[in-house]
């Protein structure tokens, strides 16, 4: 943590020297591995933004981009060891240490980015034992980002129409969503997206699973042609952290403007995310993205048999929290709640900002 000490304002009178000086304002030093552009760059600008705010100036968040501190990979070490005092950290990327919060990639039939969101947001916020492995760590939890949910992209004449048209096909996917696809028939590969385009292109993979803002930023719809929209789960596990030593020597008032701050965040960017997965979807249906494909629905019944399909798969991350002497079963049937609480929410009030 940096102090910068406000102006000195000095007087003379009677042969008495008067100095009064302002607060010292609380300089926090943010890692960040992506670039400053697109729509979460905007809500980590509009975070750091209602934590000056909230704090009437007295904190403000200095933001790294690009991983000119240190890389996304690198990012929770980096906070854990005070080299950042707050980074954006996925679970994916320290899988061992961050095995709870990993909790958020569980593959379910939830996939709106406000219901992720505000799902982990209240877990990780209130549940002991997610504060107390965090604590561990030497973390403290503030925020939560989302990729979104899951879609299939195909090339040529292949494509996704059920569950039964996994069988055979090559597609990358990675992580538990590789597992529940091979599990299905499928041969699967990972690699990057910087990757898929050519993968694609090449024939060597016939379809990949990804996401509407990564079909318009690696341009793969000019080499799919079927889009199935699926929404099937997405990456959960992806947030704000805190070094806790940092966050422990901030006020109480400092404090909860940090978390009201990440709070404020996720319904901003949740409906930035909205939007631009519909317009996205709308310029792959009119090609005016670039190129016009073929969008499919992938049908209600056949998201349930994924979620179904995955459930071994997150009966072994309830098993990883058993062996950790936390109970697994119960954390995740919380999280599932949670899910449930705000997907009713949504469909019963309507979003925030639509209310």
């Amino acid at each position: 943590m940096k102090f910068k000490i406000g102006s000195i304002l000095a007087g003379l009178a009677l042969g008495c020297s008067v100095a009064a000086s302002a607060p010292a304002q609380i300089v926090l030093t943010y890692a960040e591995g992506g670039p400053n552009r697109g729509t979460r760059s905007v809500a980590l600008q509009d975070f750091a933004d209602t934590v000056n705010r909230l704090t009437d100036g007295e904190v403000s968040v200095n933001i790294h981009w690009g991983g000119a501190l240190v890389s996304l990979t690198a990012t929770p070490q980096a906070v854990r060891d005070g080299v950042a005092d707050l980074g954006t950290v996925l679970g994916s990327y320290d899988p061992a240490r961050l095995a709870g919060f990993s909790i958020g990639d569980l593959p379910t039939q939830y996939s709106d980015p406000w219901v992720v969101q505000r799902a982990m947001y209240e877990l990780m916020t209130t549940d002991e034992d997610q504060i107390s492995m965090f604590a561990d760590q030497n973390l403290v939890y503030l925020g939560n980002f989302s990729s979104t949910g899951l879609n299939f992209e195909c090339r040529g004449t292949h494509k996704i129409e059920s569950v039964a048209d996994f069988s055979g096909l090559r597609i990358r996917a990675s992580g538990v969503y590789a597992l529940v696809l091979n599990d299905l028939g499928a041969n699967t590969m990972n690699m990057g997206f910087q990757d898929v385009y050519s993968a694609l292109d090449t024939g060597l993979v016939d379809c990949t699973t990804g996401y509407f803002y990564t079909a318009a930023a690696y341009n793969t719809y000019e080499v799919a042609n079927h889009f199935s929209i699926a929404q099937w789960g997405g990456i959960g596990s992806f947030g704000i952290a805190m070094n806790k030593e940092e966050f422990d020597d901030l006020s109480e008032a400092h404090q909860q403007a940090l978390l009201a701050a990440g709070g404020e965040m996720i319904d901003r960017f949740a409906r930035s995310q909205i939007e631009e997965m519909a317009v996205i979807r709308a310029g792959l249906e009119s090609g005016e993205i670039g190129r016009q494909v073929t969008v499919y629905d992938f049908p209600q019944e056949d998201l349930l048999l994924l979620t179904e399909a995955a459930n071994v798969h997150n009966q072994s991350w309830v098993e990883q929290m058993n062996a950790l002497g936390y109970d697994g079963q119960a954390m995740f049937d919380t999280y599932r709640a949670l899910l449930v609480k705000y997907d009713t929410e949504r469909q019963e009030l309507g979003y925030p900002w639509e209310r």
